[in-house]
């Protein structure tokens, strides 16, 4: 429920009472004492979806947009019309007004939102070079990244250009300053005694964010959605943020130490996911206030609004399915990956079994493939550790046998490499 409080300016006072009596609200009114443009204020409680249509019914009975009016959440409303109010505006969705304050209460002020987001950065960083997900996640509680996406899809559906302005501003900028962020303290640390030389791409956090495939569309999707429905029902807004900092954040600072380890396929994967996210994200939310029936004031801005939203959805759904293309690929590829490892195992360990090399005892096998090998169509180097006893006999052509036989059955090159260990018993 609402409270809503609104000084009637002079002359108007009847036909904003009658509005409201044809609403059937119950309504309190006092003698305004102050500023002569003003003859009273009047209070009355409306259920949160009837907020809009009753204010619009005030505007329409001559409230001006520079008249003061308060919307205040109420506990609780004692009223026998009460029941009939809420059976006749159904539903959840706030008032234009309220949204547009929910979108601004998220998008903090500049300094803040950087603050905020340099110092999430920092903590993701050190939370992909430690591998540790836990300290990711825990620096998505603070990242300010869920107010800007959302107020740059308030602003469109409400052709607030402004409020659109600036969420698409601050999610460019503060992305990129994530990035660099991240780049920086990557050179700090590599050149340190505080981490040792590595590899990043041995690092899991930090490989997650290099394959990126469709199930990250999901989770950005899902985010976007989630963060406006927050936003229309006023619940949830902090565990949503979590979750569209962790779409975007982690990728952001793994392309950050793609530039500080100068690896470009890092940069280029990781700013892939960054993107698709983004694009994601804003698309979802924009589609679902449009569904949820926000639009301009009537007769104002309403048809610029749905051009504008148009071509927003449009241009958004372009840039997705282009990087898509990204995603499709890396997802055929890991596919790939992943089919030939299994199956490198699977005809290996038949092979021993069947007792076709007599002595020799398999042990394990690596397989060295990755999703660039795969797009270069490069052959997969096998590893096989094989264990032999003191007197026994090794074939000359295991190596051989084996690169046969996988690549009949993976239908992909390979190179097999045979480690022989021999065993030793102390009887």
């Amino acid at each position: 429920m609402r409270l809503i409080q609104v000084l009637i300016p002079e002359g108007d006072r009847a036909n904003v009472l009658a509005a409201l009596d044809e609403e059937g609200i119950d309504y309190a009114v006092w003698e305004e004492t102050g500023r002569g443009d003003f003859e009273a204020l009047v209070s009355f409680p409306v259920p949160d979806s009837g907020v809009e249509p009753v204010l619009d019914s005030l505007y329409a009975a001559g409230i001006k947009e520079k008249s003061y009016t308060l919307v205040m959440p109420t506990e609780t409303v004692v009223s026998e019309r009460i029941g009939a109010l809420k059976d006749r505006y159904r539903g959840y969705r706030i008032s234009r007004d309220e949204l547009v304050a929910r979108a601004e209460d998220l998008a903090p002020e500049s300094s803040t939102f950087f603050i905020f987001l340099i110092v999430s950065t920092l903590i993701a960083t050190t939370g992909l070079l430690l591998n540790s997900a836990a300290t990711i996640i825990g620096a998505m509680v603070i990242a300010p990244l869920m107010g800007p996406a959302i107020s740059a899809s308030v602003g469109a559906v409400l052709a607030n250009n402004d409020m659109t302005k600036r969420g698409v501003r601050l999610q460019v900028t503060g992305l990129l300053a994530a990035i660099v962020t991240a780049a920086v303290l990557g050179l700090l640390l590599k050149e340190t005694v505080f981490l040792p030389p590595t590899d990043i791409r041995t690092i899991p956090q930090v490989l997650e964010r290099t394959s990126p495939n469709f199930l990250s569309l999901f989770l950005a999707l899902g985010s976007g959605v989630a963060g406006a429905v927050s936003v229309i029902r006023g619940a949830g807004s902090s565990l949503v943020g979590v979750a569209i900092a962790v779409a975007l954040i982690p990728p952001a600072a793994t392309a950050g130490l793609g530039l500080a380890w100068g690896d470009p396929g890092i940069v280029l994967t990781a700013g892939v996911l960054v993107l698709v996210n983004l694009l994601a994200i804003n698309l979802s939310a924009l589609i679902l206030l449009w569904l949820a029936g926000y639009r301009p004031e009537k007769g104002k801005h309403e048809i610029q609004a749905r051009r504008a939203v148009r071509t927003r959805i449009a241009t958004v759904v372009v840039g997705l399915v282009l990087l898509s293309v990204v995603l499709a690929t890396v997802t055929w590829a890991s596919f790939g990956v992943g089919t030939v490892k299994t199956d490198v195992n699977t005809e290996v360990k038949a092979m021993f079994n069947s007792g076709q090399f007599g002595d020799l005892e398999f042990e394990q096998a690596t397989v060295n493939y990755d999703i660039d090998e795969v797009l270069l169509d490069h052959p997969a180097d096998v590893t096989v550790v094989v264990s032999y006893g003191p007197n026994g006999r090794i074939p000359p052509d295991v190596a051989h046998r084996i690169d046969e036989r996988l690549t009949k059955t993976t239908g992909h090159e390979v190179v097999v490499h045979v480690e022989l260990v021999q065993g030793q018993d102390s009887t």
